[in-house]
C-alpha cells in the first residue's frame, strides 16, 4: 500500500545530513500513510458509507488512493484556492470534491455536515490515533534505514499529525518542527503548553500544505512530551530550500514539504551531525517550480 521512501545523504556547509524523502511517496506526499492505516481499520458497514475528508491537498489525495484501492467512496473537503495540481490529483484518484473558504469557513463543521448527511465517517487530517499512527512509520523506516535512531529529526508541522507520529515511532531522537512565519501555531501552542490557534492577518504564504489554523490537544500533548522544539520561516527562505534539493538531488519538492531543510539553510536551526530532515511532499505545481528553481538564489 505504502512504499519505503529513500534516506539519502546530503551536507550542509560541511555537515552531513539526511533527507528522508516523503516527496518520492505514492501520491506525492506522507499522508497516503497515514489514510491508509485509518481506512483499513473501518468495518465493512463503514466501508459501504464511504468517508469525508478535509484538505488542501496532500491528505486529500492520500485518502482518496486508499478509498479507491479499498473500494470506498471518498468525498473531501478542499480549500477552494488549493493548488490545482492537488486539486488535479484528488480527482484523478476518483473522489468528489466540496470547495470551501479556508478564511471564511471551517472545514470541520462542512465535513461533520456531510457525514451526519450521509452517513460517512470522518478521516481527519492529524488528530485522530490511527493517523498519527500511520505517519509514525516514517520514523520507523528511518531507524530501520540507518540501523539506529538518528541524534535529531527536522518534521514539517502543520497540524503536528507527522510530527508526533514521528516523535512516538522515534523516542531516542532530538524532535523539531518547522512552520511558515505567521502560521507558527504548533510552536505558540508548545510555548504556552494549550492550543494557540493561528491569529487573524496571517500572512499569506505559498506552504499551502501546512497552512493549518489549530492545532489539536493529541497532537500537541505528545510534542509537548517529547519536548519538541520549533522554528519558523518565510517563504524566501522555503524558495532557497527548493533549489537547494534541487539543485543538489534533482527532487522536486513543494513549498510546505521544505520548511525543515530551509530551516537549517537558513540558520533558524543550528546544524549538527546525524540529523535527518523530512521532506515530506513533492505536489507543487509545475509552473511555479519551474519559477523558483528558475530564480537567482
Amino acid at each position: 500500500m505504502v512504499e519505503r521512501t529513500p534516506l539519502i545523504e546530503s551536507e550542509i556547509e560541511g555537515a552531513r545530513l539526511w533527507l528522508k524523502c516523503e516527496c518520492l511517496q505514492t501520491g506525492g506526499a506522507f499522508k497516503l500513510r497515514g489514510a491508509s492505516n485509518r481506512l483499513l481499520q473501518l468495518s465493512t458497514e463503514e466501508r459501504e458509507r464511504g468517508v469525508v475528508a478535509f484538505s488542501s491537498g496532500n491528505h486529500a489525495r492520500g485518502v482518496a488512493i486508499a478509498a479507491r484501492r479499498l473500494g470506498i467512496r471518498a468525498v473531501i473537503v478542499m480549500p477552494a484556492d488549493a493548488p490545482q495540481v492537488k486539486i488535479d490529483g484528488t480527482r484523478g484518484e476518483g473522489a468528489e470534491i466540496v470547495f470551501y473558504d479556508r478564511r471564511t469557513e471551517r472545514r470541520e463543521e462542512i465535513a461533520e455536515r456531510l457525514a451526519a448527511e450521509t452517513g460517512a465517517t470522518v478521516v481527519p487530517s492529524f488528530d485522530d490515533p490511527a493517523i498519527i499512527a500511520g505517519q509514525g512509520t516514517v520514523g520507523v523506516e528511518i531507524i530501520q534505514q540507518l540501523g539506529r535512531s538518528p541524534a535529531r529529526i527536522v518534521i514539517p508541522c502543520g497540524g503536528g499529525g507527522l510530527a508526533s507520529g514521528i516523535a512516538l515511532a522515534a523516542p531516542e531522537a532530538e524532535i523539531v518542527v518547522v512552520e511558515p512565519q505567521g502560521w507558527d501555531d504548533m510552536a505558540q501552542s508548545l510555548e504556552q503548553g494549550e492550543v494557540v490557534p493561528v491569529g487573524p492577518g496571517a500572512p499569506a504564504t505559498f506552504c499551502d500544505a501546512i497552512q493549518t489554523l489549530r492545532v489539536s490537544p493529541l497532537t500537541l500533548g505528545i510534542l509537548r512530551d517529547r519536548r519538541a522544539g520549533a522554528a519558523s520561516v518565510s517563504d524566501a527562505e522555503v524558495a532557497d530550500a527548493i533549489r537547494f534539493a534541487w539543485a543538489r538531488h534533482d527532487l522536486v519538492v513543494e513549498p510546505g514539504a521544505a520548511v525543515g531543510l530551509a530551516a537549517l539553510l537558513a540558520g533558524k536551526i543550528p546544524l549538527m551531525e546525524d540529523t535527518v530532515v523530512v521532506l515530506s511532499g513533492g505536489n507543487v505545481d509545475p509552473a511555479l517550480h519551474a519559477q523558483i528553481i528558475g530564480e537567482t538564489a
